[in-house]
């Protein structure tokens, strides 16, 4: 049993219909990522409320009600929907998802809100997500070129089918991204990306993710 000083679990019962999606509640996060607004400027940013249907965002650019967002968030992935409210120093956004996005959500919400609390183990980094479109290239630093299919990615790194090994720690390019190998696999690597901060301007423009 918790004891009376510390503070109780919280947790975000997962609704169905897009009608309810008001009724969940927001906890208190802190997130950091980047998003982009519809012009296609891009700026980092820290959600510190959060629930499946909405979220507090801190950020240096409010952007106009209605105006679409798509942002990259530590744990959570790719979230996007609409600005419900501008105010000084961020937004209020709306996240259109499914159901089951939006349950996965509620999980990883109710992780991230309890984590300290109950000394949850720390999860991975950044979330990994399949992407629609998973042809690139990778090239490396002498010039050579190859085409590869992105097995998963996130904001810090990808892992990529790829018909060669570089050697560990060698600089890569992939798309745009700049990067190096940290990890070999039976068919291909893995890379960490030199900055998650350029992970925007990669997924919409250099791998064409949708």
């Amino acid at each position: 049993m918790l004891s009376d000083d510390i503070p109780s679990p919280q947790f975000i019962a997962p609704l169905r219909t897009r009608a309810e999606k008001a009724k969940y509640q927001r906890v208190k996060v802190s997130v950091l990522g980047r998003y982009m607004l519809a012009d296609r400027r891009e700026f980092p940013c820290q959600v510190l409320e959060m629930s499946p249907g909405d979220a507090v965002v801190i950020a240096p650019a409010s952007g106009l009600e209605g105006e679409k967002v798509i942002a990259y968030l530590d744990h959570i992935g790719r979230v996007e929907g609409t600005i419900l409210s501008p105010m000084d120093g961020g937004f209020v956004m709306d996240i259109t998802a499914s159901d089951r996005k939006r349950d996965k959500m509620a999980a990883q919400l109710t992780w991230l809100a309890n984590k300290d609390i109950l000394n949850l183990p720390e999860d991975r980094r950044h979330e990994r997500v399949v992407p629609d479109n998973r042809h690139s290239t990778v090239v490396l630093d002498d010039g050579r070129r190859y085409n590869c299919k992105i097995i998963d990615i996130s904001l810090s790194g990808a892992a990529i089918e790829l018909a060669v090994r570089p050697a560990m720690g060698t600089p890569v390019t992939l798309g745009r991204m700049r990067a190096r190998v940290v990890r070999h696999f039976q068919n291909g690597v893995a890379v960490e990306f030199a900055s998650a901060q350029e992970m925007l301007t990669v997924v919409q423009q250099n791998l064409r993710i949708n």
